[in-house]
């Protein structure tokens, strides 16, 4: 490598506005969410949780988006792949583990929901449906309650690709681009809807093209990179402010693990496509990133690695033998009291 390309891989993230301190913290957030996904897929295995989506490879999409936005005021209607998200916005392992064992202590549903369903009003996160796709016109809608109460925020709403053909995402985006409200359609396209390939799913070239029906912007970047989606999101949220209406981000990314615990992905991709996919991991990718820059050394590496397992495994053991939620308690939340 010579010096005028060490130069512009130092200044990247810099000229981003980004600091040293932020893209470590990225980095950091990335692999919490990693370790606390690789730690459910072992429960699932072990017998000690009936089910979970996984969140790998969808990582640096999820935290370079969260980046992007004021978490004070910004509000997340995030979909079930985006722990990296709620990580982010402040949802520590514990609480993560905790709704993964449905205990009482649950701060997304009082262990109500399946995993993957973030939701706090701590966080400025909004609880989401097993329904797909519910999530994009709430987001439309705190959109528009944010602009008549006179609130500065914006709304980033995240869905998979397949998301976008339900007709949930067609009337959202419609209203949206009409009313030119401060909302961000996020795609996260992993190519495959469950087991329904992209090209089986869509007609257009890309996700993002769909936004000029609607009026508004639409960009594709590669979901891989942190700083990538961390630099379209910005500018998507300054539109936004501006009152330059939505954007759709179509981030491209390739899950790791099957749809869900309860999916055999082999019956629909090849093994060599996935091990394709692993050696453009984001985890890996990023932190070559951070260990050019000089920010990221073995003995950093090591020191981040080894307070994350700590964490999930304090996370884990709290979890496990935290109490479960009392019968009577399933109506909570149901009829008025």
């Amino acid at each position: 490598m010579n010096r005028t390309e060490t130069v512009q891989i130092e200044n990247r993230h810099r000229a981003l506005g980004l600091s040293d301190e932020q893209v470590l913290g990225m980095y950091q957030n990335m692999v919490l969410a990693r370790k606390v996904d690789e730690r459910m897929w072992l429960l699932n295995r072990a017998g000690k949780l009936p089910f979970l989506v996984s969140c790998q490879g969808h990582e640096a999409a999820g935290v370079g988006a969260a980046f992007a936005l004021d978490k004070k005021k910004d509000f997340l209607c995030p979909y079930y792949r985006d722990m990296g998200m709620a990580i982010v916005f402040g949802m520590t392992a514990k609480e993560l583990m905790l709704s993964a064992f449905a205990k009482a202590e649950d701060p997304n549903s009082g262990g109500r929901q399946m995993p993957g369903h973030y939701g706090s009003t701590k966080y400025n996160i909004f609880s989401g449906s097993s329904v797909v796709t519910t999530q994009v016109p709430h987001a439309v809608g705190i959109a528009l309650a944010g602009r008549m109460r006179g609130e500065d925020l914006v709304v980033l709403t995240a869905f998979g690709e397949g998301s976008s053909n339900q007709g949930e995402f067609h009337e959202a985006a419609n209203f949206a681009g009409v009313h030119k409200l401060p909302v961000i359609f996020f795609c996260e396209n992993n190519k495959y809807a469950i087991s329904v390939p992209l090209e089986r799913q869509v007609a257009c070239e890309s996700i993002a093209d769909r936004a000029k029906g609607y009026g508004f912007t639409g960009v594709t970047v590669d979901g891989n990179d942190p700083l990538e989606v961390y630099k379209v999101m910005k500018e998507a949220v300054e539109r936004a402010k501006a009152d330059d209406g939505p954007t759709l981000i179509e981030a491209v990314v390739y899950r790791l693990m099957p749809h869900s615990s309860d999916d055999d992905d082999r019956t629909y991709r090849s093994r060599e496509e996935v091990e394709e996919a692993k050696k453009k991991d984001p985890l890996v990718s990023f932190s070559t990133y951070l260990k050019e820059v000089g920010l990221l050394d073995e003995n950093k590496e090591k020191e981040i690695h080894d307070w994350i397992v700590k964490e999930v495994d304090e996370a884990t053991e709290y979890a496990e033998n935290a109490p479960t939620p009392a019968p009577e308690d399933t109506l909570r939340h149901v009829y008025a009291e």
